[in-house]
Order: structure tokens, then C-alpha cells, then sequence
């Protein structure tokens, strides 16, 4: 059986496959949709990262596919009404980048509260903000928001209790009454509520069209003043052109985008030049220690998978 790679995979895995399967592993590949193209028929799986779009057209190409492995946990690259229609298994890579994002969250927001991401080009300019920046906020005692509470959310939330912060939450498929708020310690409330009551507001939703720009002009403005908003989850979630605005008129504490509507970041963004805004090209989920994870997940459920496809074959 066949195996393509079209992004970045941790090599131990990319060997555990290859030790099985005939594998051809070409990160170059997602820049080159014609090749892709070319590469993908005869191909049983195909293993992406968020970039490759994994649509009809390149499903088309892949006649013979039976697993598509994502390196991650986002799937809006991949059209997964098609794949179900041919019967390909996708496989995403939940929970194992969970401790990363949750990381990720705590950290950009303990540096927007204290309101330090300057400090480093003036210090070494000989200026001392002492007094400017001496006006920061701890994290112990302020409210975490969750707006979705899957494995992500469920992770940060531990992280975020222990240190001392209060958690609530909203997740429109986890009923208020579902057992596992009571087992996380997070109190649910309505998206409205949460979004209202959070010092820190962290976003962890698919992209779909009931969450795209979830939080827009009229949402932000429901927000605390001195609110922090950080999303990891996909970009138009939030309508950035309102976040700008939101943080060039002061009426947002900060914000810490990870995910952008098109990435990379177009020239000319309205985000560009704002005032408390964090910016990363969607690297929350991704550490050295989650991509082995992620990768050895993924590498031994696509082979589990193949394994599977070809015990169907050979009753």
C-alpha cells in the first residue's frame, strides 16, 4: 500500500510507516498543488497538515484513497461531506497537541495582562519604563472564558485552575448538564455570558458557518474593557477589521491572534501596527514535544486504518 505526506512529519514516524508501507514523504508538496495532484493516484492514504487543501478536485486525483491522516486537530482543509461519500476514513490527531494550545494560551495571556512585550527593544535602548509598565495584571483570581470545550479547552482549563484561575465556559454541543463540566471544575453558562464575564476570553471552535466571525463588532463591544482575546482555533472566527478597531480605541486590553482569515497575514492588514495584539503563524499546537505525538498518532491510526482496509479486501 501507498502512503503520501505533504507537510512536515516527525522523521521517526515517517520511518515507522516506511518500514511497512511504500511511502513517499514530500513537505515541498503542499506548494505545488500540480504535482500533488500528479503524485496522489495509486496513493491509500494521504497525511496533511492544515495547509494542504484537501478538496474535491484533489480527492478526484486520489481514485484509490482510503485514509486521509490529519497532522492536527482543524479539518476545515478538508472536505469532509466528499470523503464520506467515497468512504475515506479521515483520522485527526485529537488530544495530542492539546498541552501545547493550553500552553500557548496561558503564556500570551500572562504577557498581555502584564502589558510587557515591549520592554525588551526599550531596556536595551537604555530606557527604563518602570512606571509605565508597573501597572501590569496577575493572572491568579481572573476569570478564563472557554468558548468551546473539547479536548483543547478541557486541557486549559486544568492548566488555567492551576493557577488560580476561576474557569467558565460554553460549548454549543456539550449540555449544561453534561458530567465532564462538574469533572473539569468549569462552570457553563451561555456564549453570551461567558463572553461578557471573561478577563480572559480564549476561542477553541471549528470554522464553520454558525462560528464564522463569532466574535464580530457587536460581540467585542460586550467584552470587558480590560479584557484579553486570544484565538488558536481558525481564522474568521473573529472579524479582524473590529478587533482592530476595538484595540486602536482602547476598548480591548489585548489580544493574541494565532489563526488568521488568510495566511499568511495579507500586506495592508488592518491588525498591523495595533497597540497589545500578539501575532504567531499558527504554530499554538505546534512544539517539538507535540509533533511527535501528533506524528506517531497519526502514523500508527493510518497504518491501523490501511491494515483494516485490506482485511476487508482479503475475507
Amino acid at each position: 500500500m501507498r502512503i503520501l505526506i505533504t507537510e512536515f512529519m516527525d522523521q521517526p514516524a515517517v520511518a515507522a510507516l516506511a518500514a511497512r508501507f511504500e511511502v513517499r514523504y514530500d513537505p515541498a508538496l503542499v506548494d505545488h498543488v500540480a504535482d500533488l495532484q500528479a503524485a496522489l493516484p495509486g496513493c491509500d492514504a494521504l497525511i496533511v497538515r492544515n495547509r494542504t487543501q484537501v478538496d474535491a478536485r484533489l480527492l478526484q486525483a486520489g481514485e484509490a484513497l482510503r485514509v486521509v491522516g490529519r497532522l492536527g486537530v482543524g479539518l476545515d482543509n478538508i472536505d469532509l461531506a466528499a470523503c464520506k461519500v467515497r468512504g475515506i476514513e479521515v483520522i485527526p490527531a485529537t488530544g495530542a497537541n492539546a498541552q501545547a494550545v493550553a500552553e500557548y494560551v496561558l503564556g500570551a495571556a500572562m504577557l498581555l495582562l502584564r502589558g510587557t512585550a515591549s520592554a525588551t527593544a526599550q531596556v536595551a535602548a537604555g530606557q527604563w519604563p518602570r512606571g509605565a509598565l508597573s501597572n501590569g495584571r496577575e493572572i491568579g483570581g481572573k476569570t478564563l472564558g472557554l468558548v468551546g470545550f473539547g479536548n483543547i479547552g478541557r486541557v486549559t482549563a486544568r492548566l488555567a485552575r492551576a493557577i488560580g484561575m476561576k474557569v467558565i465556559g460554553f460549548d454549543a454541543h456539550v449540555p449544561p448538564g453534561d458530567a465532564v463540566w462538574r469533572e473539569e471544575a468549569v462552570v457553563p453558562h451561555g456564549f453570551a455570558e461567558v463572553a461578557a464575564a471573561a478577563d480572559v476570553l480564549s476561542l477553541h471552535v471549528p470554522l464553520t458557518a454558525a462560528t464564522r466571525n463569532l466574535i464580530d463588532a457587536p460581540r467585542l463591544a460586550t467584552l470587558k474593557s480590560e479584557a484579553i482575546l486570544i484565538n488558536t482555533s481558525r481564522g474568521g472566527v473573529i472579524d479582524e477589521a473590529a478587533l482592530a478597531d476595538a484595540l486602536r480605541e482602547g476598548r480591548l486590553g489585548g489580544a493574541a491572534l494565532d489563526v488568521f482569515a488568510s495566511e499568511p497575514l495579507p500586506p495592508g492588514s488592518p491588525l498591523a501596527g495595533c497597540p497589545n495584539l500578539l501575532l504567531t503563524p499558527h504554530i499554538a499546537g505546534v512544539t517539538r514535544e507535540s509533533n511527535t505525538r501528533v506524528s506517531a498518532m497519526i502514523a500508527a491510526e493510518v497504518a491501523a486504518a490501511l491494515d483494516r482496509a485490506a482485511e476487508g479486501n482479503n475475507p
